[in-house]
Formats: structure tokens, sequence, C-alpha cells
């Protein structure tokens, strides 16, 4: 199960879509960027879209190279090292596919997440043939994992892939650079990947040069342009890693995977680089108020990194269902095996502003 409003409970409840608040979904508050939709306007929609995506991978290499000293100190990015995708979730599935019966040698048929997180690693690996183990962070330890025992995992499992969500979905947690650098020695000592999925570091306030990580070769970082830039209805993600694990990726990839329109969309919104600044501060805003108003309201509010919140509300499916019937939407946390909570995807203030309200009458 994922995030977003689905037609079927807008019928079923009599709702329009344009009479409705979506916080089950985890992207930009702020909309597309300006310039998208006349960009998309310009497309010739009788022509191919290029299945290399090579201006878009272009666009990518140039933001990250002004973005990191570190890319800027190793004489940039070759981009070779870029794959675009149809979203991070088709990356997902190329991965596993990839990566995974037959597995990575010395590695084994099997892939370890870092969980309570997103639901699709696990599906993926599973299509693939592949077992999947998770090693579960307590609530007690505010949702962060014991990197020792999950090297101990690694060394003992040795997993061809290992899936790690910073910040984490549906926790928020943002782990170090030495924590995530030692998952990703554990996993390199067991001849597996470490895939690193950082759908939502765009709204992260102060992160880690997270692209230092490219100097390892058994890590695969994955992007979220979708969530970055509220391109959800058009796909569009990238991933980032070695020459050698990019070329064996696209050979599974089929042609034009990612469409013309999103690559348009995807050359505007990168060009755009005041954008996200502008998006982490609403965030920022909506994110303090929000935990500030639902904390007063006597909810457990878990602190995030990311734009969204993961909300203690004691039974997750009633309070989707009594907010859904208000026209607000939020994510149940059940399928993440956390029941009593909901996800509430960061939106405008004065969006958030209905939300306090509606379950401040709900108590």
């Amino acid at each position: 199960m994922h995030g977003g409003i689905r037609p079927a409970d807008l019928r079923a409840l009599g709702l329009r879509p344009e009479d409705v608040l979506d916080f089950s979904a985890s992207v930009s508050p702020l909309g597309p960027p300006a310039g998208v939709w006349e960009a998309m306007r310009r497309v010739d929609l009788t022509a191919y879209p290029d299945p290399a995506c090579l201006e878009l991978r272009e666009a990518i290499a140039a933001r990250l190279i002004r973005q990191s000293p570190c890319l800027a100190g190793q004489g940039g990015l070759s981009l070779d090292c870029i794959l675009a995708g149809n979203g991070s979730t088709e990356l997902i599935h190329l991965l596993a596919r990839a990566f995974l019966t037959p597995p990575l040698k010395p590695a084994h048929n099997s892939a370890l997440q870092l969980g309570p997180t997103y639901g699709e690693y696990a599906g993926a690996c599973r299509l693939a043939g592949a077992s999947i183990s998770a090693l579960e962070a307590r609530r007690e330890a505010g949702f962060s994992w014991d990197m020792e025992q999950a090297a101990e995992h690694i060394d003992s499992q040795r997993p061809s892939l290992v899936f790690l969500c910073n910040p984490n979905n549906p926790t928020g947690v943002f782990l170090a650079q030495s924590e995530v650098e030692a998952l990703a020695q554990a996993t390199q000592r067991v001849g597996g990947l470490l895939v690193l999925d950082e759908a939502y570091l765009g709204f992260v306030d102060q992160p880690w040069d997270t692209l230092s990580l490219l100097a390892w070769d058994n890590v695969v970082l994955l992007r979220s342009m979708t969530k970055d830039y509220a391109l959800t209805g058009l796909r569009l993600g990238y991933l980032l890693a070695s020459a050698k694990l990019t070329a064996r990726l696209s050979a599974f990839q089929p042609d034009w995977s990612v469409n013309a329109l999103a690559q348009a969309a995807g050359l505007v919104a990168l060009a755009d680089a005041g954008y996200l600044p502008r998006a982490r501060q609403a965030v920022a805003q909506a994110r303090e108020y929000l935990t500030e108003e639902l904390t007063h309201l006597g909810f457990r509010v878990y602190p995030s990194a990311a734009n969204f919140l993961l909300v203690d509300v004691g039974d997750g499916a009633a309070w989707r269902e009594r907010l859904m019937r208000r026209g607000l939407f939020v994510r149940d946390c059940a399928s993440f095996g956390l029941p009593d909570c909901i996800r509430v995807g960061i939106r405008p203030l004065a969006d958030c502003l209905r939300l306090v309200q509606a379950m401040g009458e709900g108590r």
C-alpha cells in the first residue's frame, strides 16, 4: 500500500478531488516549479522520448557538481554514473532484477531492509525470487538501529542487497555519515550492495554530503524528483552508482521508460536553483507547527528530518477513516507494522491548520 488518494475512496464518500486535502503523500508542498506546464506543452507528442535521457542526465550532473564540494574535488560526475527512471520505484525493481536470482557472488540470494520502512523493497525482492529479512528499529530507541547488530546480521546472512531509506519512511530518522559508512563497509565485506534510498533527502535541513559515498563501489544512491518537485503524476527519479553498476541496471530497463513530458519537466525543475531551499523552508515551518499543535492535543509526534511526521494516535485505521470523511487523507501505518500510527505528509501551513482543527475536534 502506498500514499495517495484512491478514486474509489472518493466515490464511496461522495467527495470530489478538489474538495479534499491529501496528507497521505509526501511531496513538496509548493507544487511543481514555475515553467513546468509550459515546457510540457512544447513537447512533441508524436516523437519518441530520448531513451538515454541525455539532457536530463547532463542537467542532473551539473546540478550535483555545483552542490557537492566532494564531486567538484573529484573532477565531476560521469554521465555513465547516472541512470534516470520512472520514479525511484522502478529503479528499486531494476536493482532486484539485476542483482538477485542469481545473486552477487559471494553474497547470497537474499536482501536485508532496515525497517520499519517502504514496502516496495520487499515486494521487488520477492518478485525477483529472493528472500528478504528485516532488522527492525525499536520504538524505545527512537526508531534508530543498532549498527553493530546490523553489521553482525550482514556478516551472517551475506545479503546481495541492503536497503536503507535515509531519511527513513515512515519514521523520519536521518542517519549520520559514520553510521551509513559502517553499513557500506559491512555490505562490502560480503560482496553485496548498499542501496541508500534518499527520496526525502531534499527536505532535510542540514544534510551531510551523501555524494561522498560514491567513492564506495558498492553503494547505490536513489533520488526522487517526483517528491522533490511535486511531479507525482509524471514519475521521475534517478540513481547514482559506479558506471559498471549502472550499465548492468540499464540492460534490464525498457526503452522509453522515462516519458518525454517527465524529461521536460525535470529539466525545468533542475534549472530552478531556488526551489528546493524554498520547499525546505516551507516544510520546516509547517512541520514545527504540526509537531507543536498535535503534541498539545495529546498525540505523540516522533521527531522527523523529512517532509512527513509519524504520529501515534492509538488506532491509525480509525483515525484515517475519521479524517477521510472530512476530506482529509492521512496514511494509516499498519502496513509498516505500526497500526497505532498515522503518517502525515507536510502540506502548506493553511492546510495544516485544517488538519489540526479536525484532529482536535475528533479527540
